[in-house]
């Protein structure tokens, strides 16, 4: 097993990962406030959301490829794409299900609407906000492993060659880093959740 391979690659598999899902944040978050300020769009956009949650990855990814080619820049694009969908999702729930009551309350104490959402608002919504960007990095980390088949690094590309050459140990060096990286990520985000909402209580 080639240690400094899987190094590199994990690297270039958190890279890719990373930016996808950041991205998406950029997009899905403020996406979310400006729904919960004109709900009458929710609709629309969440049934376009949706749609795209239901094309199978590899098509995503050709349907990308033809734009950008085949490269890294394909995956963290469909990444992106994939990743509205927990990431708009969530924080929308979590933004509009916050109890009317103590936003009257933070109103008629003199807050502004900008100090009730970044003091009052947005804190409490942050567990269903943290739940959805879980969801995204998880099946990034997938994602990524997939991008093998357009030409993208990352573990996929140490699966993809040991299968190509029957090498046991090289495919292990992709699956087992992958694996563990969900586990792994899935467990702090998720921890940092559990923090969140006990510190909210």
């Amino acid at each position: 097993m080639n240690w400094s391979s899987m190094f590199s690659a994990t690297l270039v598999h958190l890279e890719i990962t990373f930016f996808g899902v950041l991205i998406g944040c950029i997009i899905g978050l403020p996406l979310a406030v400006i729904l919960i300020r004109r709900p009458k769009l929710s609709h629309g956009v969440f049934a376009v959301i949706d749609l795209i949650q239901t094309v199978p990855t590899l098509a995503m990814l050709t349907f990308i490829m033809l734009v950008f080619g085949l490269n890294d820049r394909t995956v963290i694009v469909t990444i992106t794409l994939y990743s509205l969908f927990p990431i708009a999702r969530n924080a929308y729930v979590g933004l509009s299900t916050v109890d009317t009551g103590i936003l009257r309350a933070a109103k008629g104490i003199g807050m502004t609407k900008l100090q009730v959402f970044t003091k009052i608002r947005f804190p409490i919504s942050m567990p269903m906000v943290l739940t959805g960007i879980r969801l995204a990095v998880v099946a990034a980390l997938g994602i990524t492993t997939t991008g093998v088949f357009i030409g993208a690094g990352g573990l996929g590309m140490l699966i993809w060659r040991g299968i190509q050459t029957r090498n046991t140990a090289m495919m292990l060096s992709g699956a087992i880093p992958s694996s563990l990286l969900a586990v792994i990520i899935e467990y702090l985000i998720g921890y940092f959740e559990k923090r969140i909402t006990h510190y909210n209580k």
